[in-house]
């Protein structure tokens, strides 16, 4: 069905294909494969492999499972979050409990949403308003409309089209431990998760363990419940309804480590050998101004301290005028994903130097700048030459980088002889 489509990526999401699928469609459709995983329980023979469930050693999880060379994204920041989420409200923190919101996944086949409501009015005592999420889907949905029903300040929504109000407007959230945990990260909802499904028992301990959010166990039995080690449900709603700071510092932890580029960063992994460039304008200062003083790369410039943006016009304005020099900024899918510039010395070479967009590092990115890089310059100074380039020390990422695209010298100094027809 698909040979005639002829795609470029087939992208999977399923736990039941292997390596051994993944190399029969990549021969038959001569296409690249992503697989979006969270298990790390068989063979993968992928060019890109997705877990966005966060992990201290996605390397490590997946030893042994990859076939090949493959890009491995793993992390919450590779989550796959819509684009409402970029510019959702976030949770405006409040230090009183006035509402609970309640959304246990879209089908909810146990009917644990029902026993949440529970135990947040007779164990945990609250009286406050409680919003509960469900769809038409659900099993149990007449149980849960007369399970809200028998309780005063308690409403059921169904079939949300989008969930980022309902998880911006409620001061604790209860929900499952599965990508929704994200979601409500990135809004800064103070959030309890609870494990419905097996491989939710890697994430939600690991994230409660970071602060980011509360685990809890749905039954009072520890030894019936699929997360025995974590307190009660009602014990820990009773404790942050208690806790205004606690629950402060939950909201702050999972925005710091979600934001909603995710599926941005995903898009320009895939379609990076699209990667091109053209020249910078002076329209594109103070895009290269926020690259040039974020963090990440002022820890790796020979001059480490932030610079204003008026001097950086300045200079902009006069390596643009400079005809010993250029400066391209690169794009996909029309998007700037970095920078790279080069400068002619008097002895001959030319000294590159070049850096991606803070937020797209681990895509692949580097050497795609760089060569691509070369080749503009290469043909706009005709003839050969070689190219030069400064590391800072313990840079071991771009002492690779150089070395990876065949560079030579080292460790603070590379060198690369280049001819126009190369």
């Amino acid at each position: 069905m698909l040979a005639s489509f002829r795609p470029d990526w087939m992208i999977l999401d399923h736990y039941s294909f292997d390596a051994k699928w993944h190399e029969r469609v990549r021969q038959r459709l001569a296409c690249e494969v992503m697989a979006i995983d969270d298990l790390a329980d068989r063979s993968l023979s992928v060019e890109v492999l997705l877990d966005a469930n966060f992990s201290e050693d996605h390397a490590g999880k997946y030893a042994g499972r990859l076939a090949g060379r493959c890009q491995l994204l793993g992390g919450p920041r590779f989550a796959l979050l819509s684009t409402r989420y970029r510019t959702a409200s976030r949770y405006e923190f409040r230090p009183d409990v006035h509402s609970i919101g309640i959304f246990m996944g879209g089908t909810d086949p146990d009917g644990v949403t029902a026993r949440v409501l529970r135990t947040c009015r007779e164990f945990a005592g609250f009286r406050g308003t409680i919003e509960v999420v469900s769809t038409s889907a659900s099993p149990h949905l007449d149980q849960l409309r007369k399970a809200c029903l028998g309780w005063a300040n308690t409403t059921l929504s169904l079939d949300l089209p989008d969930l980022s109000a309902f998880y911006s407007r409620h001061d604790l959230q209860i929900g499952a431990g599965g990508t929704a945990t994200y979601e409500r990260c990135c809004l800064g909802a103070p959030t309890i998760a609870l494990a419905v499904a097996p491989n939710q028992l890697a994430v939600i301990p690991a994230l409660d363990a970071r602060g980011v959010l509360r685990a809890a166990r749905l039954t009072a039995d520890p030894d019936a419940d699929i997360l025995p080690a974590a307190p009660y449900l009602g014990q820990v709603i009773q404790a942050l309804v208690a806790d205004p700071e606690a629950r402060r510092d939950l909201s702050e932890r999972g925005m710091s480590m979600v934001d909603a580029r995710g599926a941005d960063r995903v898009a320009i992994c895939l379609l990076r050998d699209t990667l091109g460039l053209r020249r910078v304008t002076a329209d594109d200062g103070p895009q290269l101004h926020a690259w040039r003083n974020h963090p990440t790369v002022r820890a790796v410039s020979g001059n480490g301290e932030p610079i204003p943006l008026n001097a950086h016009m300045a200079w902009l304005a006069n390596k643009l005028a400079d005809d010993n020099a250029r400066l391209y900024i690169a794009e996909i899918g029309g998007t700037a994903v970095g920078s790279i510039r080069f400068d002619r010395l008097d002895g001959g070479d030319t000294e590159v130097s070049l850096y991606l967009d803070p937020d797209l590092p681990g895509l692949g990115l580097g050497p795609r700048l760089l060569l691509s890089g070369e080749k503009a310059v290469t043909s706009e100074w005709a003839g050969g030459t070689g190219f030069t380039a400064s590391v800072m020390p313990d840079n071991e990422a771009s002492a690779r980088l150089f070395i990876n695209c065949g560079y030579s010298g080292g460790p603070l100094r590379f060198n690369k002889a280049v001819t126009a027809d190369a």
